[in-house]
């Protein structure tokens, strides 16, 4: 079925590749689909209700019935678009649901039952009887379900993920984004041009058609190589999936899919690219038309079979019958008729339709097709009645959908066009995204290439950039004509969903039933549920529910476009999402001066810090916290704090947003000075503690727990967008942007003094400011977590590891050093400061004995925390434990002379030390009612206690030693 001459992205040589046992020979730069058209091939595959045989029907990724599995053993994929996968050597590829054999398929039982299988049956069925559900129901169902089988093997995870940042992002490779890559390119700002071709083009690749006096596939590579020249780069195989906040953009690119695997290269690399604008040139889809057996190996739409033809060099049939509502089915007739193909009907139905010299019928429809497993007549009806024309393919054009999807992932709702008959982009759907050309309803080249340049431009002016618009090249500017053609009333089932065996019947039937909602009909009988979502039927399918319902097809509305836009392998998305990719180590920027000194690492939620600093001649841990904990007491210490959360957040509104979050007033706060503070959930529980430091009128950083930062964030974010979505105020976390140190002890202004570029001896307690640090810029807070007198400074990350480097020597010079977590933990319960094991979840602000902070003013959790069983004297509230004899965190309390086997446990330990301070055991807890003793009892570790009870606050109360 090759022709000679044609075959625009076909290289030298052959490729060999099996499909269900057999050798295909195919040419290089073949996909699956058209090396298989090329062989003859016909049925591809078989559907997911009815077992129907199945053909190619387009030439791209919207390919609803050409699904394949491909690879062997634990490399095996299912549900692979034949049209979208290359051939290459060594390609293994089957058929799919089919049982024994693709020709011979048992569950074509299936198509036989189809008038007990409609639509919503199986919510009828499987209701009775009761016993059937598991003995019956359930298995079969099992074995009959999904598309492609998965494999079980272990499978290397070889897939990249990727991050990308531009100026302006262009999405499509054909005229209008070429154009628009131009345009933005000369004005010299970074452009990345993604296209999920394997090359720049567009539909210029399946047309004969010139652009500037040349043929439009040399055009558009002359412009790719103008573009590259120009620093612009070009993604191709690279398909934009997803349209996300703030500009980013989700998209697969298939690495290494055009050849055998390769231990050096990725199969596919899912990119993240952040464009601060972007310009949408992703074409349009052209639909078909429902008509009875029109799901038929050999129908294909109109513009795939020109798409075989010029880039594949292959002819889809000998004898074709062309079927539209508008011009663009007639130049598929031509191009076949001119590749030698024989034009057996041109079929227009519209009445006024010119057909010219070729054979067919204006005001005519085609109302059926014939033959088993492929087309071997069409039957046309016309002025003159019904008539079987002998062909083996049937081309289609129902009209073109612009690929509005993009504009659609941020809830934006297309507009229907009734010139277009056809949804187009709503102006603003994806804030600083600019549709243009066939995915804004503009059909023509010229057209296209014009609003290339006007969409660019709009981008450009988004930037603040000026620019000059390029010579627009001479093209085709024909207009388009269409009239509406939905469905074809004749006697015979009309396919709208090929995939999953959606009839015309299935819309109506659901209407029928009551399911008039374009959201329920899709559930109802699955309509837009395959793998290429609707992409071909969704429109066909609001047609006709609008018909049956008496609304117009705007009024219907349309379902929910969400990404992504193709297919993507989980093994893309999480790529690298094992091992340390899983969870990965994250470590701080002393981690390497700590290990040096010795420090054992541990694994403090998701970070790796240093235990203690062991000195020479300690043995065991004790020694060195002891000894950790007596430095900073009496002299000072240094710890690497910046695993706490950091977000930086700034607006006119960020003290309303603060004081809405935080369960005490936070817009009362004066520049220069930190509060402490609390957020509750909604459900009225503490979720963090922190402090928020007002760095200037509209500027707060805000500090979190270690364990709740990215906790904390995310509900800042449903705060915002949910809440609040009013508040001018804006937030990101920079945890990872600064390095922060505590430097602790009476001596810390000495140690600071050092290395600080200026006397910050007057910053008084809980105040903040920005300075110098050796050079570089800074943040001090005079804050505490030891209740010694204590500073925090921060430094950009970059400078963290000569930073700590130099707070060592400077404390050591003082009569201290470094101190790792044990000592912290010691000094934070000597105080009662919290952390998690205090604020797990399930304690209210009474409970930690800070109700007093919460203010009137309406919060976060506010209402819930009002509840009355969050307070009272059945709850548990946070209690200072001490005792001789160790105690352990998770152990349970009693009464003093209890029978703890018997007895009820009044509260629990959570966290517990040896303080070398007060030469005693403390601890943290939680205890119901007043007691004076208690008895601790841990079970399972066989530890006893007896402790008496105590303020949270075992040393300084007054806090005289953190301000003095």
């Amino acid at each position: 079925m090759r022709v000679d001459g044609y075959g625009r992205l076909l290289g030298d040589g052959p490729v060999r590749f099996s499909f269900d046992g057999r050798e295909v020979v195919g040419r290089r730069g073949d996909t699956v689909a058209s090396a298989l058209l090329a062989s003859g091939r016909r049925l591809v595959g078989r559907s997911f209700k009815y077992h129907r045989p199945r053909g190619v029907m387009t030439c791209g990724s919207e390919e609803p019935n050409a699904l394949i599995e491909v690879g062997e053993g634990a490399e095996r994929v299912p549900n692979v678009r034949a049209t979208v996968q290359e051939a290459h050597d060594g390609l293994v590829a089957r058929s799919q649901n089919a049982w024994p054999s693709l020709e011979r398929d048992a569950l074509v039982v299936n198509d036989w039952a189809a008038p007990f299988l409609s639509a919503g049956f199986y919510y009828k069925t499987f209701m009775w009887p009761k016993g059937f559900w598991e003995t019956v129901y359930e298995p079969f169902i099992r074995r009959a379900a999904g598309l492609g089988r998965l494999t079980r093997e272990h499978t290397e995870d070889r897939s990249e993920r990727a991050y990308a940042f531009c100026d302006v992002l262009v999405i499509g490779g054909g005229p209008a984004g070429l154009m628009a890559a131009l345009t933005a390119a000369r004005a010299g700002v970074d452009v990345i041009l993604a296209t999920e071709e394997v090359g720049p083009g567009g539909r210029l690749l399946s047309e004969v058609e010139e652009v500037g006096g040349r043929q439009g596939a040399d055009w558009a590579a002359a412009t790719a190589l103008e573009l590259r020249d120009m620093g612009v780069r070009l993604m191709t195989r690279t398909t934009v999936t997803g349209a996300y906040d703030d500009g980013v953009f989700g998209a697969l690119e298939r690495v290494g899919l055009h050849e055998a695997p390769r231990p050096d290269r990725p199969p596919e690399c899912f990119w993240r690219i952040a464009a601060r604008t972007a310009v949408l040139a992703a074409g349009s889809l052209e639909r078909p038309v429902a008509f009875p057996d029109n799901d038929r190996p050999g129908v294909m739409t109109a513009s795939a079979m020109r798409a075989y033809l010029h880039r594949f060099g292959v002819a889809p049939g000998r004898s074709a019958v062309v079927f539209g509502n508008n011009d663009d089915a007639h130049r598929t007739a031509r191009d076949l008729q001119a590749a030698g193909v024989r034009i057996a009907a041109l079929v227009d139905s519209r009445p006024d339709a010119a057909l010219g010299e070729m054979p067919g019928y204006a005001g005519a429809q085609v109302v059926g097709t014939r033959g088993r497993t492929g087309i071997e007549e069409v039957v046309v009806r016309h002025a003159g009645g019904e008539r079987a024309i002998r062909a083996d393919v049937l081309a289609v054009s129902g009209g073109w959908n612009p690929s509005v999807h993009l504009t659609c992932h941020r809830n934006g709702r297309p507009v229907w066009r009734d010139d277009l008959a056809a949804f187009v982009p709503a102006e603003g759907a994806v804030p600083n995204l600019f549709p243009c050309g066939a995915a804004k309803g503009v059909f023509s080249t010229a057209g296209c290439l014009g609003d290339g340049v006007r969409a660019a431009r709009l981008a450009l002016d988004a930037l603040g950039v000026d620019a000059q618009d390029p010579p627009v090249p001479r093209a085709e500017d024909g207009a388009y004509a269409i009239a509406p053609l939905w469905r074809v009333e004749a006697k015979g089932r009309a396919w709208l969903d090929m995939q999953n065996d959606v009839t015309v019947k299935d819309v109506e039937l659901a209407a029928h039933e009551h399911y008039g909602s374009v959201e329920h009909m899709k559930r109802y009988t699955t309509q837009g549920m395959a793998p290429d979502q609707g992409k071909s039927s969704n429109v066909l399918a609001l047609a006709v529910l609008a018909d049956v319902t008496g609304r117009s097809i705007p009024e219907t509305g349309t379902t929910t476009y969400r990404p992504p836009f193709v297919p993507v392998s989980i093994g893309a998305m999480g790529a690298g999402a094992r091992g340390e990719g899983f969870a990965p180590e994250r470590r701080t920027t002393s981690h390497e001066a700590s290990v040096s000194l010795g420090a054992p690492m541990v694994a403090a939620g998701l970070w790796w810090r240093p235990s203690y600093f062991p000195a020479p001649g300690e043995t065991t841990w004790r020694e060195s916290c002891d000894r950790e904990v007596g430095m900073v007491r009496g002299a000072v210490g240094v710890c690497d704090v910046s695993t706490l959360g950091k977000i930086d957040v700034q607006g006119p509104d960020a003290a309303a947003f603060l004081d809405l979050l935080y369960a005490g007033r936070m817009s009362t706060l004066k520049p220069g000075r930190v509060r402490y503070g609390l957020m509750l959930r909604e459900d009225g529980h503490v979720m963090d503690d922190g402090t928020a430091a007002r760095m200037g009128a509209d500027w707060f950083v805000v500090t979190t727990t270690t364990a709740a930062a990215g906790q904390v964030m995310r509900h800042m974010e449903f705060v915002h967008q949910v809440l609040r979505p009013d508040l001018d105020v804006r937030f990101v976390s920079v945890t990872e942007q600064w390095a922060q140190f505590a430097v602790a002890g009476p001596r810390s202004p000495a140690a600071l003094a050092s290395v600080l570029d200026e006397d910050v001896s007057a910053l008084p307690y809980m105040g903040c400011r920005e300075v110098g640090v050796a050079g570089a810029p800074g943040r001090l807070f005079r804050i505490s977590f030891s209740g010694e007198r204590a500073y925090e400074v921060a430094v950009p990350a970059r400078y963290g590891a000569a930073l700590f480097d130099r707070l060592v020597v400077a404390c050591r010079a003082e009569g201290g050093g470094p101190y790792g977590m044990e000592a912290l933990n010691v000094l934070r319960i000597e105080k009662g400061y919290l952390t998690h094991a205090e604020i797990h979840g399930r304690i209210g602000m009474d409970d930690l004995r800070m109700g007093r902070m919460v203010k009137e003013a309406d919060h976060v959790g506010r209402a819930a925390a009002t509840r009355p069983g969050l307070s009272g004297e059945h709850r548990e509230r946070l209690v200072g434990l001490r005792s001789e004899a160790p105690m352990l965190s998770g152990a349970h309390l009693f009464e003093e002379g209890a029978e703890p086997v018997r007895a009820n446990s009044l509260g629990y330990v959570t966290s517990a030390c040896w303080s070398p301070t007060l030469g005693c055991h403390l601890a943290l807890g939680f205890l119901t009612g007043d007691r004076g003793r208690v008895r601790m009892v841990d079970h399972l570790r066989k530890a006893e206690a007896v402790a008496e009870i105590a303020g949270p606050v075992f040393l300084d109360p007054e806090g005289e030693r953190l301000r003095g």
